[in-house]
């Protein structure tokens, strides 16, 4: 049965901040998810917080994904080594063997600054989310970042955002053809085009073509919700999304 789990942002910043990450974890467990992804720009008490989550996933037995909203790199271009540590310091903090980030305003590696990110990650599996920006979220910038990561010997994952890229203009299929290789965890997330935006949708909305999308990825991967949950039985509609997901892998692999 294909992993499902949720990043808490899909529950709205406001909600989230109101009622805790906690909270929405519990609500993630009673729907059917496999696990949670900890937003850490919505995290009110870190020090409170991320050990209380970290004891409800243990005693659940599901999967922890912490994502961190500082880059990698700095807007002055350089390894911003004091954000990295911070990340690195809250995963441990709630357990999470996976640690998402962006790669920032990545412009090159200075001698030693691959080497230096793999020693401070350690035994965490660092995975690179395509963001919504130009320097973080294109194909050439991200195909720049890894084959310096490769050529330094410290090859990186991925986290694929399947929405992002229609925010920086860039093609989701020649993007998942391009990275599959790499990918070790997918943001499922549908887009629809407003006047002058996009927005993200649950996927069954989507105006991409996501099942082609996901088709091109490896399977087995996880996937994680991080599109609107929104209702007035919040658990049901979480329980459905998840549902959904399932039931479009097994027609992936029915196709396949």
């Amino acid at each position: 049965m294909q992993r499902v789990l949720i990043s808490l942002s899909s529950f709205g910043a406001a909600e989230v901040r109101r009622h805790g990450q906690l909270w929405f974890t519990r609500l993630s467990q009673q729907a059917g998810a496999d696990g949670v992804e900890v937003r850490g720009e919505l995290l009110v008490d870190p020090a409170r917080e991320l050990p209380q989550i970290a004891q409800a996933v243990r005693q659940w037995g599901g999967r922890l994904v912490y994502s961190s909203p500082e880059p990698l790199w700095s807007a002055e271009g350089t390894l911003d080594f004091a954000a990295v540590q911070r990340a690195v310091d809250a995963a441990r903090l709630l357990g999470a063997p996976r640690l998402k980030m962006s790669i920032g305003d990545f412009r090159g590696a200075a001698s030693g600054d691959f080497r230096r990110l793999a020693e401070t990650a350690g035994e965490l599996d660092l995975v690179i989310e395509n963001d919504q920006t130009a320097s973080a979220g294109t194909l050439d910038a991200l195909h720049a970042f890894f084959r310096a990561a490769d050529e330094a010997g410290t090859p990186l994952p991925m986290t694929f955002d399947m929405g992002n890229w229609h925010w920086t203009g860039e093609d989701p299929l020649d993007a998942a053809r391009a990275f599959a290789a790499r990918v070790g965890y997918v943001h499922c997330k549908g887009v629809q085009r407003q006047p002058n935006r996009w927005v993200a949708v649950p996927i069954a909305d989507s105006a991409a073509p996501w099942r082609a999308v996901l088709r091109a990825l490896p399977r087995a991967l996880p996937w994680a919700i991080e599109y609107p949950l929104v209702g007035d039985d919040l658990l049901e509609t979480t329980r459905t999304e998840i549902r959904h997901l399932r039931e479009a892998c097994e027609r992936l692999g029915a196709l396949a």
